[in-house]
């Protein structure tokens, strides 16, 4: 008689492969029931914000420098400008933890907050600062709430893709702290940026 030379399973393996045919049970042939698979997000869930500036992976977000293609976030607090590109997705730090509303009825103890977007072009004789609008917000962090205009917000940051200065807003002092930072970022793009920037930012 010939040996059987069906390999033994290991004990457990019978239970392990019928569980898995039951977990892939009404899918359509050749699927791939994998877990990155399954647990993508559905198309078309994006904030407006990420629409407005690309369809493309946000790879120069976040690391705290100003993306030669793209249009950046500085935020504008108690007397200091810092970068900040978690307000492309309103999760810069001041922005966490924070419920926004419409009204300013509801932020009576809410303090100034700015978020400036910025955006860097490039020609023949390198780069340059080209857009920067201001966005104002309220927020009082005790009290976890803000006041905040969402559709300006999308506005003014459609308006520095575009290339233009939105901030005429901002006091002496803002305009000091933001100008500071533009040119202790990189020298050179202030230097080469439009005089109309300057002009706005002018002591």
């Amino acid at each position: 008689m010939e040996e059987n030379k069906e390999a033994k399973r290991p004990e457990g393996a019978a239970e392990a492969a019928s569980a898995e045919g039951d977990a892939g049970a009404g899918r359509p042939d050749g699927a791939q029931g994998t877990p990155a698979a399954d647990a993508q997000p559905a198309k078309g869930k994006r904030s407006l914000s990420l629409n407005v500036v690309s369809n493309k992976e946000h790879r120069g977000f976040g690391a705290g420098t100003i993306d030669l293609s793209r249009v950046s976030s500085v935020i504008i607090d108690g007397g200091e400008a810092y970068i900040d590109n978690g307000a492309m997705h309103a999760k810069s730090k001041v922005e966490k933890g924070i419920k926004f509303s419409p009204d300013k009825a509801n932020v009576p103890n809410g303090r100034p907050v700015w978020i400036v977007w910025v955006a860097v072009d490039r020609d023949e004789e390198g780069s340059f600062y080209a857009g920067a609008t201001a966005c104002p917000m309220l927020v009082d962090t005790e009290a976890r709430r803000g006041w905040k205009i969402l559709a300006q917000h999308v506005n003014n940051l459609d308006y520095a893709i575009k290339r233009r200065f939105v901030l005429d807003e901002l006091s002496p002092e803002e305009k000091a702290v933001l100008r500071e930072l533009l040119i202790s970022h990189n020298a050179e793009w202030w230097e080469h940026s439009p005089q109309a920037l300057k002009d706005h930012l002018a002591e």
